[in-house]
């Protein structure tokens, strides 16, 4: 029977987040069909480079692995967003820079992963709820380099995509501004399990599910 395995960051480990409710893991569980499994090895707080210990750690069993990394990667970079450019060139200079490091750092993680052979799946990072109008503007703006990486990375490796931005995209789906609540967990999980179900992983073709 299917073994669904979610590797990454706080969007899969989100019980810190969502005040009682459940968890994205605890949904998965609940609306996956009878027989199948489930397991979190996501940690709250990893960035792309915690994954590899995340995946040693895989049950002997797993049939399916979802990865959802590199939130914590850019905001490592958060404060770039803030540092004085001469030139609107040389800002994006700057931002290139950082999401070719980034984009280095996702695919040595994404190819951990693809050696274990088993079905994967990536999701992209999604855009952040920030009150203050430019400062979403601008996060959303940058955080379009990063997910550009993450699906490049994917379609090159023929992997379905958990496009997040789209899945969650209503200020319920947030407990705060990075984090996601109990409402947009659910969709996370029922995405999961959409994709886990229905996708053709023998054809090595992306597809993005919403």
């Amino acid at each position: 029977m299917p073994h669904v395995v979610l590797l990454g960051d706080s969007i899969f480990d989100n019980a810190a987040y969502t005040r009682g409710g459940p968890d994205v893991i605890a949904q998965v569980r609940e609306h996956a069909p009878e027989g199948w499994t489930a397991t979190l090895l996501a940690v709250d707080g990893a960035t792309t480079q915690g994954v590899p210990a995340q995946l040693r750690r895989l049950p002997d069993d797993a049939t399916h692995l979802v990865v959802s990394a590199g939130g914590n990667d850019a905001l490592a970079y958060v404060n770039v967003l803030y540092q004085p450019a001469g030139s609107v060139a040389e800002a994006m200079h700057t931002l290139a820079e950082l999401a070719g490091e980034f984009e280095r750092r996702y695919r040595e993680m994404l190819d951990g992963v693809l050696r274990r052979g088993l079905p994967t799946a990536v999701g992209t990072i999604y855009n952040p709820r920030f009150p203050d109008p430019d400062e979403q503007r601008g996060a959303v703006a940058a955080l379009s380099l990063f997910n550009d990486a993450i699906l490049r990375a994917a379609f090159e490796a023929g992997v379905p995509v958990l496009d997040l931005r789209l899945i969650c995209s209503d200020d319920r789906d947030y407990a705060n501004p990075i984090e996601p609540s109990s409402h947009g967990g659910d969709k996370i999980a029922r995405a999961i399990l959409r994709l886990a179900a229905g996708h053709d992983f023998a054809r090595r073709r992306t597809e993005v599910y919403l």
